[in-house]
């Protein structure tokens, strides 16, 4: 969930560093900071954004020639400057509190016996200045280094347990800089100068400096020296480039750029109509090659399985429950959608002919990684990703793939992947009902039809945004939400309120609707506005019920209707009517309303739209 940033070059290379922290803050951004070699251990740590960083660091005139970056997310220890990474070896010795070490580092991740190895370090005399684990591991690099930096890397990854990326560098050493990573992302950039090399988490952090990108495998470590590289595996044997191929990835810097848009969040909701095109791009009939991945054929896969298997967190895990309406009713396939962070820690019943199915923006999710690997574990080997980046660990674990091109994503509340993501889970629903002989050629060119008009749906869906606005300025007074739909809508009124609650920070919870005479219409007073996802389908009478029971407790309604559905603007009902129904795709189009009016709710109430508090992009630890 954090940024790394780090190279060694023959020239300064702080601002290629401050750049990648830049574009990897969406990340983390707790806290931030670099660290260089200038005739021994120089950096500048700031609990402010990248841009204060900055600042220090143009005050400082901090340079350097090899050196590492990082923005963070707190997991152990407050967002605080001590907290703050890059970490510095302090000890042993009187003076260790003083004088920094041989050592700086920084971790992406979570190291889960940290105790027992700041207790065994203390005892040696290393004095600790954080309440980290990420200093746990510069301390114990520190204890073992012995005039060669990747032996005591090595030795020391041998003793940790948990996820970890790292990038640590030692002043003894001043052009060598080592990566290791296990359970969280890192990459190595190749310099185009044949010099210079760096290590990030992210090729995006490097946009700009090369293009050339080795993805490192589970267990991997790289030594990084002036004009030389190599990496070994998690045996410590040497790999070829055959084995790590350097690859051109063009990770556009022009993505990360806000344009005419007041925050990344508003342009991503308005880049929608493009990402889905993109994503559908080169569908004009339905096949199982669409989901054809590097290790097996989908058309054998299709034929091998007799139920699904969905595994996701957060928005992801609500575009599955979305797709489990999809592949029940038109694949006739028993579905079942598990939070992925759970999966793995309670007692399943195994099916070898299940088709295990990942969904996941970034591709690096840790629960949704360890949730795969359990599954497989298991004895399930049919996997399939729908999956925003095609070079992810995600895509390399699974047999079978849909790459989604909702292109990159810096708003930490997802809009554009997640409307792919359902673009994404529909596709692979037709493909598992003309697999099963449900799908006629009738009913094929339907569907392709109205996936073909979904960019100029949801731009007509877009052109509401003024009425949007209207029921924001109502929003951003209160303090609780409830969101309603039924059926197919009901994950859409989930992922609404969880967009509300992310970004406003009003407490927002969703219900069936059928569900309000449970227990939550105690909730509902005038001061509890309801959300109400109301599409013209075979449930609306029953959601109309649902919306007479809200009135007659006070309860205010603001309704998403479709045109025909009836239903009338009037005292304590506000209507916003939607361009059409759209059937089976009417999710993608009611979400969109919802994510604008979380948006301009928190607009309102001058929330961190792109940056809410607490939370960070990539969710790469568990």
């Amino acid at each position: 969930m954090c940024g790394i940033v780090g190279a060694v070059s023959n020239q300064n290379i702080v601002p290629i560093l401050v750049q990648g922290l830049a574009r990897l803050e969406y990340r983390g951004y707790d806290s931030c900071g670099v660290a260089v070699y200038a005739n021994g251990l120089q950096r500048a740590r700031s609990t402010a954004r990248v841009s204060e960083l900055m600042d220090q660091i143009a005050t400082t005139h901090l340079e350097g020639s090899t050196g590492i970056a990082h923005t963070r997310w707190a997991t152990h220890g407050a967002p605080a400057v001590h907290n703050a990474h890059p970490h510095f070896s302090h000890g042993p010795g009187a003076d260790a509190y003083s004088k920094p070490g041989r050592v700086a580092l920084v971790h992406n991740g979570i190291i889960e016996n940290h105790d027992a190895l700041r207790a065994a370090l203390q005892a040696k005399g290393y004095v600790f200045q954080s309440q980290t684990d990420t200093e746990v591991i510069a301390h114990l690099i520190d204890s073992l280094y012995d005039g060669d930096l990747f032996e005591a890397v090595k030795v020391a990854i041998g003793s940790l347990r948990g996820a970890y990326a790292i990038a640590v560098f030692c002043k003894d050493e001043p052009q060598r800089l080592i990566g290791a990573r296990a359970g969280s992302p890192l990459i190595l950039g190749v310099g185009v100068d044949g010099q210079s090399h760096y290590l990030a988490s992210d090729a995006m952090a490097l946009a700009g400096v090369t293009d050339q990108i080795v993805y490192l495998e589970e267990g991997d470590v790289a030594d990084i020296q002036l004009g030389k590289y190599w990496l070994v595996d998690k045996a410590f044997k040497p790999l070829s480039a055959a084995q790590r191929p350097v690859k051109t990835v063009h990770a556009h810097s022009g993505a990360a750029e806000l344009g005419p848009y007041r925050h990344y969040m508003q342009k991503e909701i308005f880049e929608q109509p493009r990402a889905i095109a993109d994503t559908l791009q080169g569908v004009d009939s339905i096949v199982p090659e669409l989901f054809d991945g590097a290790q097996a054929s989908a058309a054998r896969v299709f034929k091998d399985i007799d139920s699904v298997l969905i595994l996701a967190c957060g928005t992801s895990f609500y575009s599955g429950c979305t797709a489990k309406y999809w592949l029940e009713s038109i694949a006739k396939i028993p579905t079942q959608v598990e939070v992925a962070s759970e999966y793995r820690y309670r007692d399943s019943v195994p099916n070898a002919r299940t088709l295990v199915v990942t969904i996941t923006q970034s591709g690096e999710t840790a629960d949704t990684l360890a949730a795969l690997r359990h599954a497989q574990s298991l004895g399930m080997p049919h996997t399939l990703t729908i999956c925003n980046v095609a070079t992810s660990a995600m895509v390399r674990e699974c047999e079978l793939a849909y790459i989604t091109r909702a292109g990159v994503e810096i708003g930490v509340a997802s809009t554009k992947a997640f409307t792919a993501q359902l673009a994404g889970l529909f596709l692979l629903t037709l493909a598992l009902a003309q697999s099963r002989g449900l799908l006629s050629d009738a009913e094929e060119a339907r569907h392709i039809n109205a996936m073909r008009h979904l960019p100029a749906a949801l731009q007509a869906v877009l052109a509401l945004e003024p009425q949007v606005m209207a029921w924001a300025q109502d929003f951003a007074a209160k303090e609780n939400a409830l969101f309603l739909g039924r059926g197919l809508h009901y994950p859409i009124a989930l992922e609404g309120a969880l967009k509300l609650k992310e970004i406003s920070y009003i407490h927002a919870e969703a219900y069936p609707a059928g569900e309000l005479k449970h227990g939550p219409l105690a909730l509902v007073t005038s001061a509890m506005p309801v959300v109400t996802v109301a599409p013209n389908d075979v449930l609306l009478e029953k959601l109309k019920s649902n919306m007479h029971e809200v009135r007659a407790r006070g309860g205010v309604l603001y309704v998403l209707a479709d045109a025909d559905s009836q239903i009338e603007s009037s005292e304590g009902v506000h209507v916003i009517r939607m361009p059409e129904h759209y059937g089976e795709l009417s999710p993608m189009l009611h979400v969109v309303p919802l994510q604008l009016l979380a948006y301009h709710t928190a607009c309102a109430r001058g929330t961190d739209v792109d940056k809410p508090r607490n939370l960070a992009k990539s969710v790469t630890v568990e």
